[in-house]
């Protein structure tokens, strides 16, 4: 290099710093980019509705809410607007609980107060004085931090704030990220860096991260969060760890979010120093009793326990003859002086009972319906197996009315690609919370069970297995946030439509141009069934290498284990492909309520979509469009090919939208993905074409390797493989 040109890239160096750090910073805001809105007429009509800022109130979370206000409009409108004593004066944007307003707004209001809960909020235009004002109150200061980060979800998305009428409020109690982080920093199914919570700096060094995280989740309604892994270290109920807790419990207080750690059964022997965990024991029942008693005394809103026990190795009651009631009530008698609750997760299989890992959960947990204390929410996964690509949903929702049912979500995508596929997973959520369990007639849906008005149950939450890291953009792959903010919105209201809150995230983090959104909008729709297509179609399920689960492995069959291996789960062979649980085979259908079960059972009525889920097949069995089980299989597999090289023409599209550094970040990640999908296709055709022995349909591409050389891949350090 020549000095002239050396000497221009010296003084071109702090243009190009400053260019890269502003691009980090757009994918670092999420969906909080608040971009100044374009349109000037807009501009002088939201401006026109806004002249100042009262808020009534000092608390926190009063002066968050009032912060956030400040900080949306200055940057939404160019608004310097400020903080007025002043309520009667014109166009003032008020905000405050209902405890703070005067006694007649107050009264003016009681039919709305009437209809939300203590987190639901009321925006609404008023009149004092024929004075027209933007209200924003609720029965909490919370409520009414939900009200303003919805009110500048208004401007965000371009929506008029005239005349303004809007009473909400979530109806599901307890919204809550599951962190699935270690102490040593790791991340089990984590795909997007290590973990947020740095152990070793708290509790007296609070990272910026920690407060932008609290604010992200409270933008959409998210209210607690499980710091580590279901597969739990003892040491995070040690003083030690419990003085940082508590710190970070401090640290989200203001934004509404109660911090709940998943406690290891065998905590008592552990760090206790007993001999035993059994929950009969009386010293091992006072143990717990004084540790719960510790940790209010730290973190006075402490939310209770997350707990996984006697799955994959876990200790739990089992281990000592008891069941799972008697390990879940032994803990929430310990927090329920102090209103904590227990999440028992039900996801639990055993290498003992090789008859359909599908149906263990179902078998060792509905028999105990009613019989869990009132603090008890038995935490459900979405589908029986494991967060595949596609499941029919768990045929326990519906089958415990006496018992309250939480749902578990996967955000993170470990059986989706990872970070590095694009899959817009509000899709996945929307399909099961509107799948019909049939317990009480039909529209008794999953929704309906886990926001308690199936069964009228008081306790109601749904769970998320976070997406979050240290990575820049929090998620590793740009639309990967999208997931995080579309279980939130789910979480809130699991009537919401997948599309509207697709259009609303892409508003808020990129853009309101219409030949964006539209397109982009579109393309976030199609992705999941594009992915079902190149991994797992028509039913087909857990075929994914072992372990780390990274890419394909169908092939898989040498693990101790028989349900660790895909073969398992595909049952390939001369006379067909699938997993026969009609009541011709493990008789898994008869789990789900009779309507459903007799659509199930039935390989005419059952949807295509879970065919192989149901029912083992002849390669040459007709779908319903004419095609062989074989030609079906292979042309999915190739459209989920072309689906997903249709996502990269479309975004190619898109450069004149979007920041330069997300839209190279995002065309990297669609060319991977491109590639992979090519990867799962030719694997997965040329195993099963083994058993088939048919050629590929017309239409299909012919794969570039063997099969020896699919089988030959390793990958010992694949990403959230602990």
């Amino acid at each position: 290099m020549n000095r002239i040109s050396y000497k221009y890239i010296l003084l071109l160096f702090p243009f190009l710093m400053i260019s890269i750090t502003l691009s980090a910073q757009e994918d670092y805001k999420l969906w909080l980019q608040y971009a100044k809105v374009s349109d000037s007429k807009l501009v002088s009509d939201y401006n026109s509705n806004i002249n100042g800022i009262v808020a009534l109130g000092n608390s926190e979370t009063i002066r968050v809410a009032s912060k956030e206000l400040q900080l949306g409009l200055s940057s939404l409108l160019d608004n310097t607007t400020v903080i007025q004593q002043n309520i009667e004066a014109e166009n003032v944007l008020i905000l405050g609980s209902k405890t703070s307003l005067n006694e007649a707004i107050s009264k003016s209001l009681n039919k709305e107060f009437e209809q939300i809960n203590n987190e639901g909020y009321i925006i609404k235009t008023i009149q004092i004085k024929n004075k027209n004002h933007i209200l924003i109150t609720a029965k909490t200061d919370i409520g009414v931090l939900y009200g303003v980060f919805n009110f500048l979800k208004l401007i965000q998305t371009n929506k008029s704030v005239e005349n303004l009428n809007i009473v909400d409020a979530p109806k599901i109690d307890i919204r809550i990220l599951n962190h699935w982080d270690n102490l040593n920093g790791t991340v089990e199914r984590g795909y997007s860096g290590s973990s947020l919570w740095n152990w070793q700096k708290l509790p007296d060094f609070i990272d910026q991260r920690y407060i932008d995280y609290a604010r992200a989740n409270a933008s959409i309604g998210i209210n607690g969060t499980v710091l580590n892994n279901v597969n739990a270290n003892a040491l995070i109920l040690t003083p030690l760890y419990l003085n940082k807790v508590e710190a970070l419990a401090n640290t989200f207080r203001p934004y509404g979010i109660k911090v709940y750690l998943t406690a290891r059964f065998s905590a008592p022997i552990e760090i206790g120093g007993l001999k035993t965990a059994d929950p009969y024991d009386a010293a091992v029942q006072q143990w717990w009793k004084d540790k719960v008693a510790e940790i209010y005394t730290r973190i006075p809103d402490f939310g209770g326990f997350l707990v996984k026990a006697n799955s994959e190795g876990q200790p739990g009651p089992q281990n000592y003859g008891r069941n799972h009631v008697d390990g879940a009530n032994m803990l929430a008698d310990a927090l329920a002086p102090f209103g904590g609750i227990v999440m028992w997760r039900a996801f639990v299989y055993s290498e003992h009972d090789v008859n359909d890992r599908a149906k263990q959960a179902y078998s060792e947990f509905v028999p105990y319906d009613g019989k869990f204390r009132d603090n008890v929410i038995v935490q459900v996964k979405n589908g029986a197996i494991d967060f595949q690509p596609r499941e029919p949903f768990h045929p326990m929702f519906g089958a415990m009315p006496k018992t309250p049912l939480m749902m578990e979500f996967q955000i993170t995508q470990e059986y989706l690609g990872f970070s590095t596929h694009l899959v817009y997973l509000p899709k996945l959520y929307q399909e099961v919370l509107d799948s019909d369990t049939y317990t009480k007639g039909k529209g008794s849906t999953v929704a309906k069970v886990i926001d308690g008005s199936l069964d009228n149950h008081k306790l109601t939450g749904i769970a998320g297995v976070a997406n979050i890291g240290s990575d820049i953009n929090w998620t590793g792959h740009p639309f990967a946030q999208a997931n995080w903010y579309g279980f939130g919105r789910l979480a809130w209201n699991p009537n919401l439509d997948s599309e509207v809150i697709a259009e609303e995230w892409l508003r808020m983090t990129f853009s309101n141009d219409l030949n964006f959104v539209n397109p982009i909008k579109e393309m976030m729709l199609k992705s999941r069934e594009a992915v079902v297509n190149y991994m797992t179609p028509l039913g087909l399920h857990h075929i994914m290498d072992t372990g780390h689960h990274y890419g394909p492995g169908p092939w898989v069959s040498n693990l101790s284990r028989p349900e660790w291996n895909p073969v398992y789960y595909h049952k390939a062979d001369k006379n067909g492909i699938g997993f026969d649980r009609s009541k011709t085979g493990s008789n898994a259908t008869s789990q789900y309520t009779p309507d459903v079960a007799k659509i199930f059972d039935d390989v005419k009525t059952c949807p295509e979509e879970y065919l192989l889920w149901f029912h083992h097949l002849p390669w040459d069995y007709k779908l319903k469009n004419g095609q062989t089980i074989w030609d079906g299989i292979a042309l999915k597999y190739q459209k989920g090919v072309d689906e997903v090289a249709t996502m990269n023409t479309t975004w190619d599209k898109m450069n004149p939208y979007v920041d330069e550094q997300r839209f190279r970040e995002v065309q990297m990640l669609l060319k991977i993905q491109l590639k992979e999908a090519k990867w799962w296709r030719d694997a997965c055709l040329l195993y099963f074409q083994q058993f088939s022995g048919k050629e590929l349909p017309k239409g299909v591409e012919n794969p570039t390797q063997t099969l020896e050389y699919f089988e030959t891949l390793k990958f010992p350090f694949a990403p959230g493989n602990n």
